[in-house]
């Protein structure tokens, strides 16, 4: 998944919102759904950086994805 950095206050975690496009499901519109992830980042991602993360072995309660690279 893709997505931008939109918090970088914790210590090697980073808060990701991602972003997809799901079509209605009477209308078929397209409509814009996010959501927010608590990230584990050893890369050292940025506010607002765009990063591609991907799922991993629970770290904490609430990290279950980690930082791949930086793609900015």
């Amino acid at each position: 998944m893709i997505g931008k950095v939109v918090s970088d206050k914790m210590e090697k975690t980073v808060v990701v919102l991602v972003e997809r496009l799901v079509p209605h499901p009477l209308y078929r519109k397209s409509l814009k759904k996010s959501s927010k992830f608590k990230v584990h980042d050893e890369i050292g991602a940025k506010l607002n950086d765009t990063v591609r993360i991907e799922a991993s072995r629970p770290i904490s309660k609430d990290k279950h994805f980690k930082v791949v690279e930086v793609i900015k």
